[in-house]
């Protein structure tokens, strides 16, 4: 069986081959070999390539990326909220049923999550744009029609929980220490997010705010993932161009397609990286710890 550090190397080249299609256009042999070791990657073939072979690949990698825009090729890091910077500290359905059963809620939590599920995906107004202002009108929909409860009382007690610290908790302990050290290293952050006027507030509350240099959220924006424009607003507030930036998400249609779209790096949280240690070992930013993918065993 294939080492934990060759797993590890062929499921960042799988991400790193499949985002960097919008660049390596010209350069057919290379990602001709990115895709057959990304292809081999999702395969039982995978448990024989030799660490040699995918050291040789990412490092040709690495090395076209810096032909291409320098030393670094990540000037910037694009971080989404939910799900990757920060989840629910209970499920949505478990508060949605704890708190409407004094306002009369009977649906079980299996039934308020695929109701749910189903009104979230459903389009909001005929707009592409869900998170309008505080998008209360949005959320008043999403509750009553998870719930089947339309009271006012019960809507803004909901309302209300969700933007306290209480109500969230952080998906990486180590974010804070990471944070630091990415921009002791010169690289600007930001986040990118489809939420509404309360994430401000909300970072502040969970004293996070600071680890950031701009906020892309949907709401002042206009604009929600998988649509560029969010991205590229990112990007312009960090003054880097989409190419200097990378984009780490859990969800691959509104994370990695949108900011391949927009023409930044994308990374998907929880199997292409899990940590934002793993980030930050990146051998594509600056100062990069050795220990993620050393680059002396690369050349």
């Amino acid at each position: 069986m294939a080492s934990s550090r060759s797993r590890r190397l062929a499921t960042l080249l799988s991400s790193i081959s499949r985002g960097s299609e919008r660049t390596a256009r010209t350069g057919g042999a290379l990602l001709s070999r990115r895709r057959m070791i990304s292809s081999a990657s999702s395969s039982a073939a995978a448990a024989v390539v030799a660490d040699d072979e995918l050291g040789g690949v990412l490092k040709e990698y690495v090395d076209y990326r810096r032909s291409l825009y320098g030393e670094f090729t990540h000037k910037a890091l694009l971080v989404d909220a939910v799900g990757t910077l920060l989840v629910p500290a209970q499920p949505t359905a478990q508060i949605y049923k704890n708190i409407g059963e004094k306002y009369g809620v009977v649906y079980s939590e299996a039934e308020i999550l695929t109701r749910y599920r189903r009104a979230y995906q459903k389009p909001w107004g005929q707009s592409h744009l869900r998170y309008v202002n505080d998008a209360r009108p949005f959320w008043q929909y999403i509750v009553s029609a998870s719930t089947g409860c339309s009271n006012s009382q019960y809507f803004e007690e909901l309302y209300d929980y969700f933007t306290t610290e209480q109500a969230w908790k952080l998906c990486d302990p180590e974010a804070e220490k990471v944070f630091k050290a990415i921009k002791e290293a010169g690289v600007k952050v930001a986040i990118v997010s489809n939420f509404d006027t309360r994430l401000r507030p909300l970072l502040r509350a969970l004293r996070c705010e600071d680890w950031f240099d701009a906020v892309a959220v949907s709401a002042e924006v206009e604009a929600e993932k998988p649509n560029p424009t969010i991205f590229l607003k990112a990007c312009e507030l960090l003054g880097v161009n989409p190419e200097d930036a990378v984009h780490v998400g859990d969800d691959r249609r509104n994370d990695l397609w949108g900011a391949r779209d927009a023409g930044c790096d994308a990374w998907l949280w929880g199997s292409e990286v899990t940590s934002f240690k793993q980030v930050n070992e990146s051998p594509l930013l600056p100062q990069a710890s050795q220990e993620f993918i050393p680059i002396d065993n690369l050349k």
